[in-house]
Formats: structure tokens, sequence, C-alpha cells
């Protein structure tokens, strides 16, 4: 059975700020590094080519012409995705808990889609962003329990008219080591851990919303790509 959480909304902001304070405090340099084309380590590459593969597998489930579209990139990091959906047309709300990164992402845009992009630092789920025709959540939600995925997934969806394509980390025995001695370190201590998710646990959590698409695996990179319709 899913873990079921008491205060689903609480256990998310506690998660999204330590998130928050992670990024902006140890993380930024590193995937500011990790999503360009600078060399980075063979480990590191391999994460690279993975997200990159990832990125193309969720965009191919939304379709070629996005002109009209209005797409929320939760969770835009260093701003790839957020790129690529502008140069399908969309009208693109590109947002990410950590101010640093919205910054790489702002500077990174081409200038010829910039008309396009509104960029906001902030929590995700505020619905202050408006209303969606789809919305793109690429490893945003990897770092929450079930019950507040399908929360916030319960909550986009009341704000999207097609689909929110997202990931999360697939509950494999590697994982499931790296998630259990991440939690033998002190609270304090430790960065935010992906917790590993099995999608048939989503799938009931959200009253059979959520179907799953494939997972990507390049050597350090493991992600399952989902699909939930409200």
């Amino acid at each position: 059975m899913p873990e079921i959480a008491a205060n689903p909304g609480a256990t998310y902001a506690a998660t999204r700020d330590r998130v928050e304070d992670y990024f902006d405090r140890t993380a930024t340099r590193v995937w500011e590094r990790l999503t360009s084309d600078a060399p980075v380590s063979r480990i590191r590459q391999t994460v690279r080519e993975g997200r990159d593969a990832m990125r193309g597998l969720m965009l191919s489930r939304l379709p070629g012409d996005l002109r009209g579209a209005r797409v929320l990139d939760a969770g835009c990091g260093t701003g790839a995705m957020t790129a690529e959906l502008a140069a399908r047309g969309a009208d693109v709300v590109a947002v990410d808990i950590s101010p640093q990164l919205v910054g790489i992402a702002e500077a990174r845009l081409p200038q010829a889609h910039r008309a396009r992009v509104q960029f906001a630092a902030g929590d995700m789920l505020s619905e202050a962003h408006g209303t969606f025709d789809y919305v793109v959540a690429m490893d945003s939600l990897i770092y929450y329990r079930t019950p507040d995925i399908a929360a916030a997934l319960t909550r986009l969806g009341e704000r999207t008219r097609a689909a929110t394509v997202f990931t999360v980390a697939p509950k494999t025995p590697l994982l499931t080591a790296m998630w259990t001695v991440g939690r033998m370190f002190p609270r304090a201590d430790r960065s935010p851990t992906m917790v590993p998710q099995d999608s048939r646990h989503l799938v009931r959590a959200t009253g059979g919303r959520v179907t799953r698409i494939a997972r990507i695996s390049r050597g350090f990179y493991i992600s399952e790509c989902l699909e939930f319709r409200p």
C-alpha cells in the first residue's frame, strides 16, 4: 500500500523548502555545469545523456506545434525544456523554486523566444501562475512522497486542460538502497533525497488518472516518465 500522510500539504511544503535551500546553497554551480556543454566526469556525463533522453521523451507526449498553447514548465531548472517548448510556439510559464536557477534559465534563453516565456521563482503549484493546456515537470517531483505527488498532480490538474507529463524516481533496488542510506544521516546534514516510487501506487492514489509512459536509464540517471490526465 502507498504511504499515507496525515497532512500532505505540510510534508510537501517542508520538502519544497529543503529543496530550495539545497539548490541555492550548494547545487547551483553543479547544475549550471551539468546542463551546459562544459566537460564533466564520466558519471555526470551519463546523467546529462539521461536527462537529454528524458526531455526528448517528455516532449514527444506534446504536440509538435504548440502555437496557441499555454504550458507550465514546473521546475524549469536551467531552462533547456523551456527553450524547446518556446521553439514549438508555446507560451511558457517557467517556474523554479531556486531563484539562481531561474536566473541561469533566463540568461540562456535565445532572444528569439523571450517574448513567449514568463519566468518566476517560487512554488510550481501556485495558483498565481494561471491555467494551462499542458504541464511538464521533469525531475521536479522526485523528492516527494506518493501522497504529496498525488496531491500536487490533482492541484495542477484543476488548472490544466490536457495533461501533466512528469517524472519520478522508479523503485529499483539501487535507488531504494540509496534512499535508505540517505535517511541514516542526521536531518540537518543531508541534502534532499529522491524518493523511489512504485508507479502502481501513484495510479491508485490518483484514482487511475496516471499512465506509465517509459523509463530512461543511462548510467547513474534512472527516471520514469508518467502522464496525469485530469
